[in-house]
């Protein structure tokens, strides 16, 4: 027992000297940190009295001891990220750092109450100590220091502009004054930051931490401008650690540690087409591709079994890398061109070649008999395996059948928009068939082709699309309102080919109005709300990302959207609730008409099994929820007490819908 006790003394010893080595807490709410740090390093000569004490401690205060060990870890944690975390991130999501804020702080109040100080052998200056601080921590669960509402106004503001639309420069200013962003130093230490959340997220980090690196882009760029005369001596100064902690230098130029997580972590080079796998991993994506190519259907870090072979671009990590490049005076690497014809030779026999080539002669020749012959066995064998697509690509098949994509022959066209589809799985022919103008003809199918030819033009489109610059190319040909016709008319596996091809595309920003303008939120909230129609997963995710954007926030509020997602919290699926809690998040962020309508529909309950049993994210969400249900509560019951002629009167209108 001695010795247990020893040990459980000690740890709380060294939680209480691990927080007090934590210094120099970012913006936000400084002060809270630094007084919750302060009031932790108070308990230490309590902790050092029991420890050299030869008394047998009760089981209950051993209880309590445990309890306050647990409470300091969280402490530990949330001051650790005070210190190292994003600044844009603590003021951005001040609400939720200070509901865990306050959390912690009951954690340790309950933790150090539950102690029986009349019967542990430590001084009576001791105990004082101790008493003090727990009637510190009292007081603090209920006191709060007003936020900074211009700091808080001015980042929202840029957080949540358009792509197209310029910041106003005194913004920028104030953001970059305020936050502390003002050198090179700083601005490579909030890029870190950032990346340390998305690492954290399991490298699903969705569009919010996009979003806040584009922000941090804007206010660096705007700082260098400002300031053209800051110096690579003042970034090589500040040079992030790294493993080793040390730089190679040659003369008197130092050349600084890429970072361990921008490497890949199979080549150990720096990362230029980051990809996300199945199990959250990041890789360079042509070693992850030649990994999957070689038959592996494992992740080389985790060794866990991959769920798909999907690969996600890494947006944020990519604009971290090429920022963190900036600030240390290098090139920024440049991605993989896919807008060349693939350079791969495949391991196909002579025979096979033959066969190809004999293929392509029959495409060219005119014949519609032998170009529907030819294309169908194209077709079969581009589907077949990762050789025949590169001979067949090689060979010179794009071309030709981006040329039949225009024909009146229906099923040459069926065969050909097949076989472009298949060929595109491989990554480097997706350039090829992007630079051969590919794009309107497969569009041009997906408005006026057979049911089987149109469900697989979206699913040529999607599979296009995993190249960022081509969402672009194709939301701008005028792809996404046929997509949105075959989302509400196509067979289950057409929906559900539009589905894919309409949230990749609406990965980017500038799409997102275009489906909403396309129609796509009454088509989505169809398919919520059709019986047995087995598209709601696709439906609300697609839902999650539009709620983003001014004009998908107010179509899905007009759509009546609530009480399905009221529904869905309660009964759906971990992450369709979480993706309903995230669409709710959007329509109640400043409409109190959307918040009050979803209590009414009782979405307490719900919402705070949400917040205890969800995903990390639906519990996050359903927090957010939660407290503004909360505040709205507040309001109602101070409305009620008021006399009636000075009570708040609702809008005469809903909001203007744009």
């Amino acid at each position: 027992m001695e010795e247990e006790k020893g040990e459980l003394v000690q740890s709380l010893i060294d939680a209480v000297n691990q927080i007090a080595s934590i210094s120099d807490y970012r913006c936000s709410i400084k002060k809270e940190y630094c007084n919750l740090a302060r009031r932790l390093k108070l308990l230490t000569p309590m902790f050092e009295e029991i420890r050299d004490s030869k008394e047998i401690i009760s089981e209950e205060t051993v209880k309590a001891l445990v309890s306050l060990k647990e409470a300091l870890v969280s402490a530990k944690e949330l001051l650790r990220f005070g210190s190292e975390g994003s600044k844009i991130y603590l003021v951005l999501e001040r609400e939720q750092i200070m509901h865990k804020f306050l959390e912690v702080t009951a954690q340790l109040e309950e933790a150090l109450s539950g102690i029986s100080y009349e019967n542990l052998d430590i001084s009576d200056e001791v105990k004082e100590q101790v008493e003090l601080v727990l009637a510190q921590f009292r007081r603090a669960k209920g006191r709060v220091d007003a936020p900074d509402v211009d700091l808080y106004e001015d980042l929202l503001s840029s957080y949540n502009k358009s792509d197209d639309a310029a910041l106003d420069p005194d913004v920028l200013r104030r953001l970059a004054k305020k936050l502390q962003l003002v050198g090179i130093a700083e601005l490579t230490q909030e890029s870190l930051a950032l990346h340390e959340m998305v690492s954290a997220s399991g490298g699903d980090p969705g569009e919010t931490f996009e979003k806040m690196s584009n922000l941090l882009k804007e206010i660096k760029d705007f700082i260098q401008t400002e300031n053209p005369n800051l110096d690579a001596p003042s970034r090589e100064k500040n040079l992030p650690p790294s493993s080793s902690g040390q730089a190679t230098t040659d003369g008197n130029h130092k050349t600084p540690v890429i970072p361990d997580d921008f490497r890949c972590p199979i080549s150990l080079e720096l990362m230029k087409d980051p990809v996300i796998v199945s199990t959250g991993q990041t890789y360079e994506r042509s070693c992850i591709e030649k990994w999957l190519e070689q038959g592996h259907g494992t992740c080389p870090k985790t060794q866990q079994t991959l769920s798909s072979s999907s690969l996600t671009p890494n947006y944020v990590l990519r604009s971290l890398i090429a920022q963190w490049c900036e600030a240390n005076g290098i090139e920024p690497p440049k991605r993989p061109s896919s807008s060349r014809p693939s350079k791969t030779t495949s391991a196909c026999s002579p025979a096979e070649h033959a066969k190809i080539e004999v293929l392509l002669h029959k495409l060219a020749s005119g014949n519609p008999e032998d170009q529907r012959m030819a294309a169908c066995e194209i077709r079969l064998l581009a589907k077949r395996n990762a050789n025949n697509r590169v001979a067949i690509a090689e060979a010179g098949a794009i071309p030709l059948l981006v040329s039949l994509l225009s024909t009146h022959d229906s099923r040459i066209q069926e065969h050909a928009v097949t076989a472009l589809l298949n060929l595109s799985i491989c990554e480097d022919n997706k350039g090829s068939i992007i630079s051969y103008g590919a794009v309107p003809g497969i569009v041009q199918v997906l408005k006026k082709g057979s049911m089987e030819a149109r469900e697989n033009a979206a699913a040529a489109l999607f599979s296009l699309s995993v190249v960022d610059e081509n969402k672009v190319t194709i939301g701008a040909s005028g792809a996404i309102p046929p997509l949105v016709t075959l989302l509400s008319e196509g067979t289950q596996r057409g929906k559900k080919d539009a589905a894919t091809a309409l949230f990749n595309l609406c990965i980017y920003q500038g799409n997102k109005g275009k489906a909403v303008r396309a129609g796509v939120v009454p088509t989505l909230m169809r398919l919520l709300r059709e019986p047995g129609g087995g598209m709601v997963d696709e439906a609300l995710a697609i839902l999650a990302m539009l709620g983003s954007h001014p004009e998908g926030k107010s179509a899905i509020g007009a759509a009546e959207a609530v009480p399905v997602l009221v529904d869905v919290i309660g009964n759906g699926s971990p992450r369709n609730r979480e993706n309903a809690a995230a669409v709710l998040v959007h329509l109640c962020a400043g409409d109190q008409q959307h918040l009050a309508e979803a209590q009414e529909l009782g979405v307490m309950d719900p919402l705070l099994d949400l917040a205890q049993n969800g995903t990390d994210r639906g519990k996050r969400k359903a927090t957010q929820l939660l407290e503004r249900m909360s505040r709205l509560v507040e309001r109602q019951k101070l409305a009620l007490a008021q006399p009636d002629s000075q009570a708040p009167q609702p809008p005469s209108q809903s909001p203007t819908q744009q």
